[in-house]
Protein backbone atom coordinates (compact mmCIF):
# COMPACT_ATOMS: atom_id res chain seq x y z
CA UNK A 1 0.00 0.00 0.00
CA UNK A 2 1.38 3.44 -0.93
CA UNK A 3 1.56 5.81 1.68
CA UNK A 4 2.41 9.87 0.60
CA UNK A 5 3.19 12.51 3.29
CA UNK A 6 1.51 15.34 3.34
CA UNK A 7 3.70 17.65 1.10
CA UNK A 8 4.81 14.61 -1.00
CA UNK A 9 0.87 14.50 -2.36
CA UNK A 10 0.48 18.42 -2.78
CA UNK A 11 3.76 18.16 -4.75
CA UNK A 12 2.39 15.18 -6.73
CA UNK A 13 -1.24 16.97 -7.00
CA UNK A 14 0.53 20.18 -8.29
CA UNK A 15 2.64 18.07 -10.80
CA UNK A 16 -0.27 16.82 -11.68
CA UNK A 17 -2.62 20.00 -12.61
CA UNK A 18 0.31 20.86 -13.95
CA UNK A 19 0.27 18.39 -16.94
CA UNK A 20 -2.80 18.06 -17.24
CA UNK A 21 -3.15 21.81 -18.05
CA UNK A 22 -0.44 23.83 -19.38
CA UNK A 23 -1.63 26.31 -20.87
CA UNK A 24 -4.48 29.39 -19.89
CA UNK A 25 -8.27 28.43 -20.03
CA UNK A 26 -11.46 29.89 -20.21
CA UNK A 27 -13.98 29.21 -17.41
CA UNK A 28 -17.50 29.68 -16.87
CA UNK A 29 -18.72 31.03 -13.40
CA UNK A 30 -20.74 33.19 -11.01
CA UNK A 31 -18.96 35.81 -8.77
CA UNK A 32 -19.60 34.34 -5.22
CA UNK A 33 -17.70 37.34 -3.60
CA UNK A 34 -15.04 39.83 -4.64
CA UNK A 35 -12.63 41.71 -2.35
CA UNK A 36 -9.80 43.93 -3.73
CA UNK A 37 -7.24 45.18 -1.73
CA UNK A 38 -5.33 48.04 -0.97
CA UNK A 39 -2.34 46.75 -2.77
CA UNK A 40 -4.54 46.83 -6.05
CA UNK A 41 -4.83 42.85 -6.30
CA UNK A 42 -8.22 41.73 -6.55
CA UNK A 43 -9.48 38.64 -4.53
CA UNK A 44 -12.46 36.55 -6.14
CA UNK A 45 -14.38 33.01 -4.83
CA UNK A 46 -16.08 31.31 -7.98
CA UNK A 47 -18.66 28.77 -7.76
CA UNK A 48 -21.22 27.00 -10.31
CA UNK A 49 -24.88 26.25 -8.94
CA UNK A 50 -28.01 24.84 -10.12
CA UNK A 51 -31.10 25.78 -8.66
CA UNK A 52 -29.65 27.04 -5.52
CA UNK A 53 -27.30 24.74 -4.76
CA UNK A 54 -23.59 24.69 -5.25
CA UNK A 55 -21.73 22.39 -7.18
CA UNK A 56 -18.45 23.63 -7.19
CA UNK A 57 -16.03 26.06 -5.63
CA UNK A 58 -12.80 27.79 -6.38
CA UNK A 59 -10.58 30.75 -4.93
CA UNK A 60 -9.55 32.97 -7.59
CA UNK A 61 -7.24 36.38 -8.01
CA UNK A 62 -6.89 39.05 -10.34
CA UNK A 63 -2.90 40.91 -10.11
CA UNK A 64 -3.24 44.52 -9.67
CA UNK A 65 -1.20 44.77 -12.68
CA UNK A 66 -4.29 43.41 -14.61
CA UNK A 67 -7.03 44.22 -12.57
CA UNK A 68 -6.72 47.76 -13.16
CA UNK A 69 -6.84 47.36 -16.82
CA UNK A 70 -9.18 44.25 -16.77
CA UNK A 71 -12.02 46.24 -14.46
CA UNK A 72 -12.29 49.28 -16.64
CA UNK A 73 -12.08 47.37 -19.85
CA UNK A 74 -15.28 45.18 -18.82
CA UNK A 75 -17.40 48.11 -17.27
CA UNK A 76 -16.54 49.97 -20.80
CA UNK A 77 -17.59 47.11 -22.47
CA UNK A 78 -20.40 45.70 -20.78
CA UNK A 79 -21.85 48.40 -19.03
CA UNK A 80 -21.40 46.64 -15.63
CA UNK A 81 -18.94 46.73 -12.96
CA UNK A 82 -17.32 43.41 -11.85
CA UNK A 83 -19.29 42.36 -8.51
CA UNK A 84 -20.62 39.39 -6.85
CA UNK A 85 -23.48 37.67 -7.80
CA UNK A 86 -22.22 38.06 -11.97
CA UNK A 87 -21.90 35.25 -14.43
CA UNK A 88 -18.20 36.05 -16.25
CA UNK A 89 -16.35 34.10 -18.68
CA UNK A 90 -12.70 34.22 -17.76
CA UNK A 91 -9.08 33.17 -18.55
CA UNK A 92 -6.75 31.51 -15.97
CA UNK A 93 -4.21 29.42 -15.22
CA UNK A 94 -5.38 26.41 -13.31
CA UNK A 95 -3.09 26.92 -9.88
CA UNK A 96 -2.14 24.88 -6.81
CA UNK A 97 -0.14 25.92 -3.89
CA UNK A 98 0.83 22.96 -0.93
CA UNK A 99 -0.59 25.48 1.70
CA UNK A 100 -3.32 27.31 -0.20
CA UNK A 101 -4.79 24.61 -2.79
CA UNK A 102 -6.67 25.38 -6.22
CA UNK A 103 -7.01 28.42 -7.32
CA UNK A 104 -7.51 30.47 -10.51
CA UNK A 105 -5.34 33.17 -12.06
CA UNK A 106 -7.19 35.46 -14.29
CA UNK A 107 -5.56 37.67 -16.90
CA UNK A 108 -8.43 38.30 -18.61
CA UNK A 109 -12.39 38.53 -18.57
CA UNK A 110 -14.93 38.33 -21.78
CA UNK A 111 -17.19 41.37 -21.51
CA UNK A 112 -19.66 40.24 -24.17
CA UNK A 113 -20.15 36.58 -22.34
CA UNK A 114 -21.25 38.66 -19.53
CA UNK A 115 -23.84 40.94 -21.19
CA UNK A 116 -25.21 37.93 -23.43
CA UNK A 117 -25.98 36.09 -20.57
CA UNK A 118 -27.58 38.56 -18.58
CA UNK A 119 -29.98 39.30 -21.72
CA UNK A 120 -30.52 35.38 -22.72
CA UNK A 121 -31.71 35.06 -18.68
CA UNK A 122 -34.11 38.17 -19.31
CA UNK A 123 -35.41 36.95 -22.62
CA UNK A 124 -36.08 33.88 -21.18
CA UNK A 125 -38.16 36.00 -17.97
CA UNK A 126 -39.65 37.87 -20.70
CA UNK A 127 -41.16 34.85 -22.75
CA UNK A 128 -42.50 32.83 -19.75
CA UNK A 129 -44.33 35.48 -18.61
CA UNK A 130 -45.92 36.26 -21.19
CA UNK A 131 -46.31 32.48 -21.88
CA UNK A 132 -48.68 33.19 -18.32
CA UNK A 133 -50.56 35.89 -19.51
CA UNK A 134 -48.64 38.11 -17.50
CA UNK A 135 -47.41 40.83 -19.21
CA UNK A 136 -50.54 42.67 -19.59
CA UNK A 137 -52.25 42.47 -16.05
CA UNK A 138 -51.20 45.70 -14.70
CA UNK A 139 -52.07 47.58 -17.92
CA UNK A 140 -55.82 46.17 -17.21
CA UNK A 141 -56.08 48.30 -13.94
CA UNK A 142 -57.31 51.66 -13.96
CA UNK A 143 -55.92 54.69 -11.44
CA UNK A 144 -58.16 56.65 -9.66
CA UNK A 145 -58.52 60.33 -10.90
CA UNK A 146 -57.14 61.81 -7.63
CA UNK A 147 -54.84 58.39 -6.16
CA UNK A 148 -53.79 60.05 -2.65
CA UNK A 149 -52.54 56.83 -0.70
CA UNK A 150 -49.42 55.63 -2.00
CA UNK A 151 -47.21 52.59 -0.74
CA UNK A 152 -43.90 53.09 -1.67
CA UNK A 153 -41.61 50.05 -2.40
CA UNK A 154 -38.05 51.04 -1.51
CA UNK A 155 -34.66 50.82 0.88
CA UNK A 156 -35.34 53.49 3.56
CA UNK A 157 -32.17 55.02 3.19
CA UNK A 158 -32.02 55.34 -0.09
CA UNK A 159 -31.45 59.04 -2.03
CA UNK A 160 -34.13 58.55 -4.73
CA UNK A 161 -36.73 57.60 -1.74
CA UNK A 162 -35.67 61.07 -0.51
CA UNK A 163 -35.69 62.86 -3.45
CA UNK A 164 -39.56 61.49 -4.11
CA UNK A 165 -40.41 62.72 -0.56
CA UNK A 166 -39.17 66.09 -0.88
CA UNK A 167 -39.97 66.73 -4.12
CA UNK A 168 -43.80 65.52 -3.54
CA UNK A 169 -44.07 67.51 -0.62
CA UNK A 170 -42.95 70.67 -1.83
CA UNK A 171 -44.96 70.71 -5.04
CA UNK A 172 -45.91 74.31 -5.94
CA UNK A 173 -50.08 73.69 -5.90
CA UNK A 174 -49.58 72.49 -2.16
CA UNK A 175 -51.68 69.37 -2.67
CA UNK A 176 -51.15 66.44 -0.15
CA UNK A 177 -50.69 62.48 -0.47
CA UNK A 178 -50.51 60.05 2.03
CA UNK A 179 -47.56 58.19 1.57
CA UNK A 180 -46.73 54.84 3.15
CA UNK A 181 -42.82 53.23 3.30
CA UNK A 182 -42.44 49.35 2.87
CA UNK A 183 -38.88 48.71 3.42
CA UNK A 184 -37.01 46.63 0.51
CA UNK A 185 -33.62 45.30 -0.84
CA UNK A 186 -33.23 47.05 -3.65
CA UNK A 187 -29.66 45.53 -4.95
CA UNK A 188 -28.55 42.05 -5.01
CA UNK A 189 -29.38 38.50 -4.68
CA UNK A 190 -32.17 39.30 -2.12
CA UNK A 191 -34.10 41.96 -3.57
CA UNK A 192 -36.37 39.95 -5.54
CA UNK A 193 -37.59 38.07 -2.73
CA UNK A 194 -37.41 41.46 -0.46
CA UNK A 195 -39.19 43.13 -2.94
CA UNK A 196 -41.98 40.45 -3.39
CA UNK A 197 -42.70 40.39 0.48
CA UNK A 198 -42.86 43.80 0.27
CA UNK A 199 -45.57 43.75 -2.08
CA UNK A 200 -47.61 41.03 -0.55
CA UNK A 201 -47.83 43.07 2.76
CA UNK A 202 -49.81 46.09 0.76
CA UNK A 203 -53.27 45.95 1.29
CA UNK A 204 -54.44 46.57 -1.81
CA UNK A 205 -58.12 48.24 0.07
CA UNK A 206 -56.13 50.77 1.76
CA UNK A 207 -54.00 51.95 -1.21
CA UNK A 208 -54.44 53.55 -4.30
CA UNK A 209 -51.27 52.61 -6.01
CA UNK A 210 -47.69 51.13 -5.26
CA UNK A 211 -43.83 53.37 -6.38
CA UNK A 212 -41.33 50.85 -6.52
CA UNK A 213 -38.35 53.38 -6.38
CA UNK A 214 -34.16 53.09 -6.24
CA UNK A 215 -32.07 55.99 -7.23
CA UNK A 216 -30.28 53.70 -10.56
CA UNK A 217 -27.24 52.29 -11.00
CA UNK A 218 -25.34 50.14 -13.11
CA UNK A 219 -26.77 47.93 -15.47
CA UNK A 220 -25.73 44.94 -12.98
CA UNK A 221 -27.14 46.73 -9.96
CA UNK A 222 -30.34 46.63 -11.80
CA UNK A 223 -30.21 43.01 -12.82
CA UNK A 224 -32.49 41.76 -9.95
CA UNK A 225 -35.66 43.95 -11.84
CA UNK A 226 -35.40 40.89 -14.60
CA UNK A 227 -36.41 38.42 -11.76
CA UNK A 228 -38.85 36.46 -12.86
CA UNK A 229 -40.32 36.46 -9.14
CA UNK A 230 -40.40 39.79 -8.73
CA UNK A 231 -41.93 40.50 -11.99
CA UNK A 232 -44.56 38.20 -11.32
CA UNK A 233 -45.76 39.49 -7.86
CA UNK A 234 -45.89 43.16 -9.37
CA UNK A 235 -48.00 41.59 -12.22
CA UNK A 236 -50.60 40.16 -9.57
CA UNK A 237 -50.42 42.75 -7.79
CA UNK A 238 -54.30 43.84 -7.39
CA UNK A 239 -53.66 47.98 -7.29
CA UNK A 240 -51.32 49.67 -10.26
CA UNK A 241 -47.25 49.45 -10.04
CA UNK A 242 -45.31 52.23 -10.92
CA UNK A 243 -41.49 51.58 -10.90
CA UNK A 244 -39.13 53.93 -11.02
CA UNK A 245 -35.71 52.12 -11.31
CA UNK A 246 -33.15 54.99 -12.54
CA UNK A 247 -32.15 52.79 -15.91
CA UNK A 248 -29.96 54.89 -18.47
CA UNK A 249 -30.14 52.65 -21.37
CA UNK A 250 -33.47 50.22 -20.95
CA UNK A 251 -36.11 49.27 -18.77
CA UNK A 252 -36.45 46.05 -17.45
CA UNK A 253 -38.61 43.32 -16.53
CA UNK A 254 -40.19 44.73 -13.68
CA UNK A 255 -40.85 48.03 -15.78
CA UNK A 256 -42.44 45.80 -18.37
CA UNK A 257 -45.11 44.38 -16.36
CA UNK A 258 -46.14 47.02 -14.63
CA UNK A 259 -48.83 50.16 -14.96
CA UNK A 260 -46.35 52.39 -16.27
CA UNK A 261 -42.80 53.70 -15.53
CA UNK A 262 -40.42 55.93 -15.36
CA UNK A 263 -36.90 56.62 -14.94
CA UNK A 264 -36.64 58.62 -11.51
CA UNK A 265 -38.42 58.78 -8.36
CA UNK A 266 -38.37 62.63 -8.98
CA UNK A 267 -39.96 62.38 -12.20
CA UNK A 268 -42.55 60.28 -10.76
CA UNK A 269 -43.17 62.20 -7.85
CA UNK A 270 -43.92 64.53 -11.12
CA UNK A 271 -46.12 62.20 -12.33
CA UNK A 272 -48.83 62.17 -9.54
CA UNK A 273 -48.55 65.98 -8.71
CA UNK A 274 -49.80 66.36 -12.94
CA UNK A 275 -52.26 64.10 -12.15
CA UNK A 276 -53.48 66.30 -9.10
CA UNK A 277 -52.66 69.27 -11.65
CA UNK A 278 -54.85 68.44 -14.71
CA UNK A 279 -57.44 67.25 -12.54
CA UNK A 280 -57.80 70.91 -11.09
CA UNK A 281 -57.19 72.44 -14.32
CA UNK A 282 -60.38 70.16 -15.30
CA UNK A 283 -62.67 71.04 -12.53
CA UNK A 284 -61.45 75.06 -13.40
CA UNK A 285 -62.71 74.69 -16.68
CA UNK A 286 -65.85 72.80 -15.58
CA UNK A 287 -67.01 75.73 -13.42
CA UNK A 288 -66.11 78.38 -15.53
CA UNK A 289 -68.32 76.40 -18.24
CA UNK A 290 -71.00 75.75 -15.86
CA UNK A 291 -70.75 79.42 -15.04
CA UNK A 292 -71.13 80.35 -18.66
CA UNK A 293 -73.90 78.61 -19.14
CA UNK A 294 -75.61 79.76 -16.17
CA UNK A 295 -74.70 83.28 -17.26
CA UNK A 296 -76.75 82.34 -20.82
CA UNK A 297 -78.95 80.53 -19.27
CA UNK A 298 -80.24 83.55 -17.02
CA UNK A 299 -79.77 85.89 -20.41
CA UNK A 300 -82.19 83.91 -22.29
CA UNK A 301 -84.46 84.28 -19.75
CA UNK A 302 -84.08 88.12 -19.45
CA UNK A 303 -84.78 88.20 -23.31
CA UNK A 304 -87.95 86.21 -22.94
CA UNK A 305 -89.18 88.29 -20.61
CA UNK A 306 -87.95 92.13 -22.15
CA UNK A 307 -89.73 90.25 -25.47
CA UNK A 308 -92.65 89.44 -23.61
CA UNK A 309 -92.71 92.95 -22.01
CA UNK A 310 -92.53 94.77 -25.29
CA UNK A 311 -95.62 92.50 -26.50
CA UNK A 312 -97.65 93.31 -23.21
CA UNK A 313 -96.77 97.00 -24.12
CA UNK A 314 -97.89 96.59 -27.68
CA UNK A 315 -101.11 94.85 -26.80
CA UNK A 316 -101.83 97.88 -24.27
CA UNK A 317 -104.97 99.33 -25.24
CA UNK A 318 -103.92 102.75 -24.81
CA UNK A 319 -101.35 102.09 -27.43
CA UNK A 320 -104.09 101.19 -29.75
CA UNK A 321 -106.13 104.37 -29.13
CA UNK A 322 -102.51 106.24 -29.46
CA UNK A 323 -102.42 105.19 -32.84
CA UNK A 324 -105.94 106.41 -33.94
CA UNK A 325 -107.90 104.09 -32.97
CA UNK A 326 -111.60 104.18 -30.35
CA UNK A 327 -113.02 101.74 -27.96
CA UNK A 328 -116.90 101.77 -27.53
CA UNK A 329 -118.02 100.52 -24.03
CA UNK A 330 -121.73 100.21 -22.81
CA UNK A 331 -122.90 101.48 -19.51
CA UNK A 332 -121.91 98.49 -17.87
CA UNK A 333 -117.97 98.52 -18.99
CA UNK A 334 -118.29 96.00 -21.69
CA UNK A 335 -117.00 96.82 -24.49
CA UNK A 336 -119.22 97.05 -27.84
CA UNK A 337 -117.81 94.75 -30.67
CA UNK A 338 -121.15 94.52 -32.67
CA UNK A 339 -124.16 97.05 -33.71
CA UNK A 340 -126.04 94.10 -32.56
CA UNK A 341 -124.89 94.39 -28.85
CA UNK A 342 -126.43 97.72 -29.23
CA UNK A 343 -130.31 98.80 -28.65
CA UNK A 344 -131.54 102.37 -29.53
CA UNK A 345 -131.61 104.91 -26.17
CA UNK A 346 -128.28 102.98 -24.97
CA UNK A 347 -126.07 105.26 -23.43
CA UNK A 348 -122.62 104.43 -24.88
CA UNK A 349 -119.06 106.01 -23.86
CA UNK A 350 -116.35 106.33 -26.66
CA UNK A 351 -112.97 106.30 -25.50
CA UNK A 352 -110.04 107.94 -26.98
CA UNK A 353 -106.86 108.41 -26.42
CA UNK A 354 -106.81 112.17 -25.12
CA UNK A 355 -110.56 111.66 -22.76
CA UNK A 356 -114.05 109.97 -23.26
CA UNK A 357 -117.51 111.09 -25.07
CA UNK A 358 -120.52 109.49 -23.56
CA UNK A 359 -123.16 109.77 -26.56
CA UNK A 360 -127.13 108.42 -26.56
CA UNK A 361 -128.07 105.50 -29.64
CA UNK A 362 -131.01 107.52 -31.61
CA UNK A 363 -130.78 104.59 -34.36
CA UNK A 364 -129.17 101.39 -35.40
CA UNK A 365 -128.94 100.58 -39.09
Amino acid sequence: MDCYDLLTLQREIREGLFELFPDRVWVKAEIASMQVRTNGHCYLELVQSERGVQLAKVKAMIWSSRFKFLSAFFEQASGTRLAAGQQIMARAQVNYSELYGLSLVIDDINAEFAVGDAELRKRQTIERLEKEGLMELQKELELPALPYSLAVVSAPDAAGYGDFCRHLEENGYGFVFKVTLFPATMQGAAAPQSVSEALSAIDPKQFDAVLIMRGGGSRLDLACFDDYDMAAAIARCLIPVYTAIGHDRDHSVADMVAHAFVKTPTALADEFIDLYAQEDERLTYLANRLKLAFANKISSRLSKIDELERRIREADPRKVLQRGYSLIVDSGGHIVKSASDVSADDTLRILFSDGTVQVKVESIK
